[in-house]
């Protein structure tokens, strides 16, 4: 199969550090970070992914326009963390379906570690998959799962996504 431009060949990609800290309330989940991602070594980087946009409307504020480091400190600031269900794995450009031999994450032991969580937003189908069977129900916490931001998940508008992603206000602290 042929490489696209910037696309990073079948490899062992790994994940982010999360991005937390004690006073975390909403944690959200994706799957692994794309190629764009992981070259920038951000989070969500791909200009087609539009989880900064679809956060910064949760959050009434425009997140793209800030430097990716105030990015995060404004989401910790409302006390929302990032991470990924998935640790590593072998994959071949960035869709999730392409994942294989994934070595998951021990959420289970994570999100005892934040002691004022409230809630956990899967984004995507793939971390709801993974995250929903390690976290489930016994950990008292809400789980939400959320239409994935990829620009390759374009089954829902830019604003049917928004009006899922909305759903996360409640878990928002506004004295950000």
């Amino acid at each position: 199969m042929a490489l696209r431009p910037g696309q990073i060949p079948a490899q062992r990609k790994a994940a982010f550090p999360p991005s937390v800290d004690e006073g975390t309330r909403l944690l959200i989940l994706g799957s692994l970070p794309g190629d764009a991602s992981i070259r920038q070594g951000e989070y969500y980087a791909h200009r087609g992914n539009a989880f900064w946009s679809l956060m910064g409307d949760v959050l009434d504020e425009d997140l793209r326009a800030l430097p990716y480091a105030l990015r995060l400190k404004r989401l910790r600031a409302r006390a929302i963390g990032l991470w990924d269900v998935i640790e590593s794995a072998d994959r071949e450009g960035s869709l999730d379906s392409a994942i294989r031999g994934a070595e998951l994450r021990d959420l289970t032991a994570f999100v005892s570690r934040l002691p004022k969580l409230e809630a956990v937003a899967f984004n995507g189908k793939t971390a709801a998959l993974h995250g929903r069977r390690q976290i489930g129900l016994s950990q008292g916490l809400a789980l939400i799962d959320l239409p994935s931001s990829s620009g390759a998940y374009a089954m829902l508008s830019r604003e049917k996504k928004a009006q899922a992603w909305r759903a996360l206000r409640q878990w928002v602290d506004t004295h950000g």
